[in-house]
């Protein structure tokens, strides 16, 4: 059975992993990039508190020696589901069965000018990029006169409540708190403010009403201002607009606000809910196809009476999803029943700062805060790494930082753009 799979994040890389010199089964996986990351951890690749590689991996590191195992690199453009063939941007493959494992990527709800000017949170060159606009900021606001100017440098809103909008707000506070003052003398006696917009009323709105209550609460002792029942309508010329008709001067928008699953030529429109999502069956098979599947966030399932609008679109959906499908491809090539994909929700769980986080388990019914909470939180997040190298270098950084209250990562490396008469 050839299986290839278009996607190596949580789902692509786990179904992989689970079909390992598995006998009857080859693997191609497709991706864009050339490594797998772990997309919770990328604020803090943002904020200079973790190096890229403590949270990414290269693929064919990953395969070396798992002989029917292979990736590719290259992008989709269309699928030809009569030649059970696929089109990328480099070649073509041909498959026995076809796994969308493709995520979802940020959504900014039709609004070009916030696509434009905001920083997005999504993948780990937009990491990156916000380490660098920031960092870069925070060098403007050092030597600008005009204190207008240089308070829309310093001021930060960061829009989306939910575990990354947080995440990143708690992280910008703490550093505001330890490093800025510090590393930043000029700026001691400039004003600068931290915005977390929500256009809900509530922070972290899956999670349990302790939770929202307790992270609310943290978030303002941290100094951000919680701008609830707000919704972002544009953002221009430095100015953020919100629904209200109220604006917030700023040079640094970050956008952690809404994701979207892509459509793809060749996928029937019927096959897609909502979201752009591609709907399945209980087995992942994508409706209106025969041997088409799809997993994690690009996939949308009705038929589980615990989730009858779809399972949430986090990691461990997923991570789940794809264990699940390598079971069923097993099951498949022994010609034995398949096994219907049902969810198993081990909680949820967010950081705000230092010492500071909230745990929700639903099995039984428990909620956590604070330090304990914190503790569970390292842990979990640090045994979800997908190698040992990247827990290791991941923990290492993580300790420097909690001692010494700081980072020595608040580097702006960008590529040098060079002319072809340079070149």
């Amino acid at each position: 059975m050839q299986i290839v799979i278009i996607g190596g994040g949580f789902a692509g890389i786990n179904l992989a992993k689970e079909l390992t010199n598995q006998k009857g089964i080859e693997v191609t996986l497709v991706d864009k990039n050339n490594y797998n990351f772990f997309p919770p951890l990328i604020y803090q690749v943002a904020t200079g508190f973790l190096e890229p590689s403590s949270i990414s991996y290269p693929f064919r590191k990953f395969f070396a020696g798992k002989k029917n195992l292979q990736f590719r690199l290259g992008e989709l453009q269309k699928v030809i589901p009569a030649e059970n063939k696929i089109v990328l941007n480099n070649g073509e493959l041909h498959y026995d069965r076809l796994v969308f494992a493709t995520g979802a990527e940020t959504s900014y709800f039709g609004m070009e000018n916030v696509k434009e000017n905001a920083i997005p949170m999504k993948t780990l060159n937009d990491a990156i990029e916000m380490r660098n606009a920031l960092l870069k900021n925070l060098e403007k606001a050092s030597i600008c006169k005009d204190i207008h100017e240089r308070r829309k440098h310093l001021t930060i809103v960061v829009v989306g409540g939910g575990p990354t909008g947080v995440e990143v707000s708690g992280m910008f506070a703490e550093m505001r708190k330890n490093i800025l003052l510090k590393e930043y003398p000029e700026l001691q006696t400039s004003a600068s403010n931290i915005y977390l917009v929500d256009g809900g009323d509530a922070l972290l709105s899956p999670m349990s009403l302790e939770s929202q209550a307790d992270t609310l609460q943290a978030v303002t002792q941290l100094g951000v201002v919680v701008k609830l029942n707000s919704r972002v309508v544009d953002y221009k010329d430095d100015t953020v607009f919100l629904g209200d008709g109220k604006t917030i001067q700023t040079k640094n928008l970050i956008w952690a606000a809404g994701v979207s699953a892509r459509e793809f030529e060749g996928i029937p429109a019927e096959s897609y809910g909502r979201g752009k999502r591609m709907a399945t069956d209980a087995f992942n098979k994508v409706n209106g196809t025969e041997n088409i599947y799809a997993i994690g966030d690009t996939s949308i399932q009705l038929n589980d009476v615990d989730f009858p609008g779809g399972h949430p679109q986090v990691a461990q959906v997923a991570i789940q999803q794809g264990v699940n499908l390598a079971e069923n491809f097993k099951l498949m090539v022994q010609d034995k029943p398949l096994k219907p994909f049902k969810y198993n929700d081990r909680g949820s769980m967010a950081i705000i700062g230092k010492n500071k986080a909230v745990v929700d388990l639903p099995k039984p019914k428990m909620h956590f805060n604070g330090f304990f909470a914190w503790m569970i939180w390292l842990f979990v997040h640090l045994m979800s790494l997908i190698t040992y190298r990247n827990r290791i270098n991941t923990f290492y950084h993580w300790m420097i930082a909690y001692f010494s209250k700081d980072q020595s990562l608040r580097m702006i490396i960008r590529p040098e753009k060079r002319t072809k008469a340079d070149a």
